[in-house]
């Protein structure tokens, strides 16, 4: 499911805290094991090569009547075993060992496990036609090294408690940074975004009354196209920084949304007449179909209407003239409120879906390059909202982009004003936060908040309207 980008964030640096945490946890065990097992295989060495000492000892200068501790002797001379006085463990001697050595008059050394223990036997001739076996119980070092086993792995359980709560600490201490610069990066979005919004609105004014008063004077056609190619770059930059400022919005207001009842199908009819005249320009056919009874769902009006209107100006942006757009509203699966938006533009590979919703991203071959967050903020709207939004492109024969949200109560009030006729893609609400104060065929009365002072002109054709807002 696709994920907003503040959530991104967030997964982000969870996800460098686990791993911080991993390495050094990892790092903690890796070298408490490495000591434990230093430290087992120098006693496991110590304790061979002391029993094979005392056993080569033993076999040379011991008796069978007085052995050392856990240690039995054994001796074969004239065909007859001497066993000494103590207890024999079932099994021994080893006669056949004990032969082979009178015989070859080699030594033979052996483990033998039996009695639930294990053994070394050592065979090698002694006086005369003599042979002597030596046998050595090594149980008590085999619990020796049992012991350190459980030892170690105490240590290693201990390691591991000790590892991961310091793998947290340092984890949350080496991201802690990341944290805040992320923190502080979208807070600089979200001031610089309310700093820009006023001169912008300014200078997408003055650039209007210049271009009614092109028009008035009847400028070289030159004149005027320049004028109106700059209201556009103004405008497009207004629509970054209200894609900004939204985003960084949805960002803090993601975890409590208030749950306020939105009519999606009003949003919608107000982005197709938005759009109807773009589209006709074109010569696109705009069709809007809806499913009976309310679609009504909960969240913010101001983004969804912004989501809803950059859903169906993508499509503009991207179907040729003489092509189609159909808008469809209804229920979709588990009772969501579902809106889709078909086209037959030039469409895109299939396997570029995921990618259409990255920042910034632009697509190959797109004849309108378009600035801004775009497809990424409909998706942010959307997944704050606890929505889906899903790309599917036919490479020249169109796309089609789902958005599923969920509905709202059915006992909720829808917010007054949900199909409003004012474009969400209005930009930056110039007739608010600029101070700009328009009345249609009264001439442009500029606000003193927008910094502009223009009396109204005469020749300049008082019956045409000044758009405030960016269409």
């Amino acid at each position: 499911m696709s994920r907003s980008w503040a959530e991104a964030e967030r997964v982000v640096i969870r996800r460098t805290r686990l791993r911080v945490s991993v390495l050094v946890g990892s790092a903690i065990t890796v070298l408490v094991a490495f000591v434990g097992g230093i430290a087992y295989a120098m006693m496991a060495h110590s304790q061979d090569t002391q029993v094979t000492r005392e056993l080569r000892y033993n076999a040379e200068h011991g008796t069978p009547s007085t052995p050392p501790g856990c240690t039995w002797l054994f001796t074969l001379d004239n065909g007859v075993i001497d066993d000494g006085v103590l207890r024999v463990p079932p099994g021994f001697p080893l006669r056949d060992d004990l032969d082979a050595a009178r015989v070859s008059r080699g030594v033979i050394e052996r483990t033998v496990e039996r009695n639930g223990t294990k053994y070394l036997v050592l065979t090698q001739p002694g006086d005369g036609d003599g042979t002597v076996q030596a046998v050595f119980d090594t149980r008590y070092q085999i619990a020796d090294r049992q012991h350190l086993l459980l030892a170690l792995a105490v240590a290693e359980i201990g390691g591991l408690l000790a590892a991961a709560v310091t793998g947290l600490l340092v984890g949350r201490r080496a991201v802690a940074p990341l944290a805040e610069a992320l923190g502080r990066q979208r807070r600089f979005v979200t001031d610089a975004s309310h700093e820009l919004r006023t001169p912008i609105a300014r200078a997408y004014t003055r650039v209007q009354l210049l271009a009614r008063r092109a028009a008035a004077a009847e400028l070289p056609d030159d004149h005027r196209a320049g004028l109106d190619k700059l209201a556009g770059s103004i405008r497009g930059l207004g629509d970054v920084v209200d894609d900004l400022l939204l985003s960084a919005r949805l960002n803090d207001e993601s975890a409590g949304l208030d749950g306020r009842a939105v009519d999606l199908a009003a949003l919608a009819q107000a982005a197709v007449a938005t759009e109807s005249e773009r589209a006709s320009e074109r010569r696109i056919t705009l069709t809007v179909e809806r499913a009976a009874g309310p679609l009504v769902v909960a969240g913010v009006e101001t983004a969804l209407r912004r989501a809803v209107d950059e859903l169906l100006a993508n499509a503009v942006r991207h179907t040729p003239e003489g092509g189609r757009i159909d808008v469809c509203l209804g229920r979709g699966r588990g009772g969501c409120v579902e809106l889709v938006v078909a086209d037959t533009g030039e469409g895109f590979d299939p396997v570029e879906a995921d990618r259409l919703f990255d920042r910034f991203h632009r697509g190959p071959g797109g004849s309108e390059r378009r600035f801004g967050l775009g497809l990424a903020l409909l998706r942010e709207v959307v997944t704050s909202h606890g929505g889906t939004v899903e790309a599917i492109g036919y490479p020249g024969r169109g796309a089609r982009f789902t958005l599923r949200l969920p509905a709202a109560e059915p006992d909720s009030e829808v917010v007054a004003g949900s199909g409003v006729d004012v474009p969400a893609n209005s930009g930056l609400g110039i007739g608010t936060s600029a101070g700009v104060d328009v009345a249609a065929n009264s001439g442009p009365g500029i606000g003193t908040d927008a910094g502009v002072d223009v009396a109204a002109d005469a020749g300049a054709g008082a019956d045409q309207e000044i758009t405030t807002g960016y269409r």
